[in-house]
């Protein structure tokens, strides 16, 4: 299992354990993670997933695609470090990963 932190606006955090081969996404709803929506249930079409992502690991999780990008458009506050967790995938390498969720979605 991969351990991923989810830390709220006001700076609580949640860890939550996920098996490898799901998205930060499903391992955010299977949680009950709050802020992450996800209404289109990870297909990339709505951005209510949004999360920032901690400086050291944006290299590692890696950049979004154009399509990904398109959809980020949507989404409240985009930063440098915003990614759609729906488009990330866990695998051993993110053990540890750490992701902000935005105080609202759009």
């Amino acid at each position: 299992m991969v351990k991923i932190t989810f830390v709220q606006d006001d700076g609580s955090r949640q860890d939550v354990q996920a098996a490898p081969g799901l998205t930060v996404m499903e391992a955010a709803k299977s949680e009950d993670v709050p802020g992450i929506d996800a209404e289109c249930g990870g297909a990339c079409a709505c951005a209510t997933c949004h999360v920032y992502v901690e400086p050291e690991w944006r290299d590692i999780v890696g950049k979004p695609s154009e399509m990904e990008e398109d959809m980020l458009d949507f989404a409240f506050d985009v930063r440098e470090e915003s990614r759609l967790s729906c488009q990330i995938r866990i695998s051993e390498k993110l053990d540890g990963l750490v992701v902000k969720v935005p105080s609202k979605q759009f």
